[in-house]
């Protein structure tokens, strides 16, 4: 539908042009002349004034056809429509649930200090605690 309605646009559009290119100057604002032309009766003038008149009003009526086909045919997009429903995202940042997006890094579980004993009577050995990555860039964490 706004395909044709695309095409009839331009062919009013190219309608108006020509029926305004041949109308006769009258102010002689770029300093032609009327002159005499094939086009100088009055009755001829009538006629492209009401010729003119016709076509600007179909080319004002496709305008607002075409903006409102375009404005009632756009689906709108909302950025928590595209997150599947039902998704759990560890962070709780929306932004992460986007395709696409980096996968959140969880924390590890902190620890109240107290370590378990281990099955055999053994102590458990200390969670051992990532070395500074000398190349690391510092995150103001």
């Amino acid at each position: 539908m706004q395909t044709v309605l695309i095409v009839i646009h331009l062919m009013i559009v190219l309608a108006l042009v020509g029926v305004v290119l041949i109308q006769r100057s009258e102010g002689g604002g770029l300093g032609v002349g009327g002159g005499s032309g094939f086009m100088s009766a009055r009755g001829t003038a009538n006629a492209l004034t009401r010729t003119t008149a016709i076509l600007a009003t179909l080319f004002f009526i496709t305008s607002l056809g075409l903006g409102l086909l375009a404005r009632y045919e756009a689906k709108p997009t909302d950025i928590l429509d595209r997150i599947p429903a039902g998704t759990a995202v560890p962070s709780g940042n929306v932004l992460d649930q986007l395709p696409g997006a980096a996968p959140a890094t969880t924390p590890a579980p902190a620890t109240n200090g107290a370590a378990a004993p281990a099955a055999n009577g053994a102590a458990a050995p200390a969670p051992a605690t990532p070395k500074a990555d000398p190349n690391a860039v510092p995150t103001g964490n």
